[in-house]
């Protein structure tokens, strides 16, 4: 499974960190990004900014897109 974040709808609550943050960061811009690692998928965001879900990361990714007050985190499989 991949993630992505459409950063035009993010509100920058940072939910999404607070519950995945293995998956997700919010930076100086005030928006979220996915990552891998270390990793931030910045340059490019949005939805060619595709990130893998880690294994056992499954449920806090789909718990964090439905909490999202923007409905902006996208997951592919």
């Amino acid at each position: 499974m991949k993630v992505w974040i459409d950063q035009d709808l993010c509100t920058g609550d940072g939910l999404c960190e607070e519950i995945a943050p293995a998956v997700f960061a919010l930076l100086d811009d005030g928006l979220a990004y996915v990552k891998e690692g270390d990793k931030i998928f910045n340059e490019p965001g949005g939805a060619e900014g595709l990130a893998d879900v880690p294994d056992g990361m499954l449920e806090a990714v789909i718990e964090s897109a439905d909490e999202c007050p923007g409905e902006c985190i996208f997951i592919e499989p």
